[in-house]
């Protein structure tokens, strides 16, 4: 049976065979979610909600969208630069943005 065509990695235009890039090794879909630590081992965790809550009470409107001249409400704190595993880039809120979810889909999508 014939594999899926290749497709081009987001991350480094490289590309993707069988949801796995060949240059920079990037997997993708389920592939992807099997080999990623889960939200809690991320960081993600009660402590964690608290913050971003607190966060969306003072910054209440999407950054992505305020940028582009509309006013939506932010439902996700996102980080601005990935952070990657880095704590000490997770715990920045300097590096914290509120963004409403089709923003915030559209970014990760991206690889930002």
């Amino acid at each position: 049976m014939p594999s899926k065509p290749a497709t081009i990695c987001p991350r480094c235009q490289g590309i993707r065979r069988d949801g796995v890039c060949l240059k920079c090794g990037a997997k993708r879909g389920a592939e992807y979610d099997r080999s990623r630590a889960n939200a809690q081992q991320r960081g993600y965790n009660s402590v964690w909600q608290r913050k971003s809550k607190v966060y969306l009470r003072e910054h209440p409107l999407c950054a992505e969208c305020q940028r582009r001249g509309r006013v939506t409400v932010a439902t996700c704190v996102d980080h601005i630069v990935p952070h990657r595993g880095d704590r000490r880039l997770f715990w920045d809120e300097a590096n914290w943005q509120g963004l409403c979810a089709p923003c915030h889909s559209i970014k990760t999508r991206a690889g930002r």
